[in-house]
């Protein structure tokens, strides 16, 4: 087993957006940044995260502007943890989660983003967490882009 910590491997200089922002200005912000990921921040309070998903399915497939706000596209049900989770605990959260990033927290503050492949790269994985993220990466492998 890992006990190697989330602190250890995050990436802490991840962009955000605000519910100032609109979904026009997200998706620039995606582009430049070269992420499908964003979480939504009230200062550096995590309130929710977007995806380019989210602004597929309720943005443009909803017939919604750029204009529109990041509220109405938004994921608020986020699934986060402290930067004191293990390398292990996250790849099981992950995979039970079928998430491929991680939002880190502290104390309701944003602190860091774990992704799959920061995982992969800094750890083996271990038992049923790597067995169940390999499924994660399998099934995207499938879905056509």
């Amino acid at each position: 087993m890992s006990t190697r910590t989330l602190r250890e491997i995050m990436t802490t200089d991840c962009s955000t957006v605000t519910l100032k922002d609109n979904v026009y200005e997200a998706a620039v912000k995606m582009k430049q940044e070269d992420t499908g990921f964003i979480p939504v921040v009230e200062g550096r309070k995590l309130i929710g995260v977007l995806t380019d998903r989210d602004l597929v399915i309720r943005g443009y497939a909803e017939k919604r502007e750029g204009s529109a706000a990041i509220k109405q596209v938004m994921s608020d049900r986020v699934v986060s943890v402290p930067p004191e989770t293990t390398v292990d605990e996250a790849a099981k959260i992950m995979a039970k989660e079928q998430i491929r990033r991680l939002p880190v927290v502290a104390n309701g503050d944003l602190v860091g983003i774990v992704s799959i492949g920061d995982l992969a790269v800094r750890d083996k994985f271990e038992d049923e967490a790597g067995e169940a993220l390999s499924q994660i990466s399998e099934q995207d492998k499938l879905t056509v882009h």
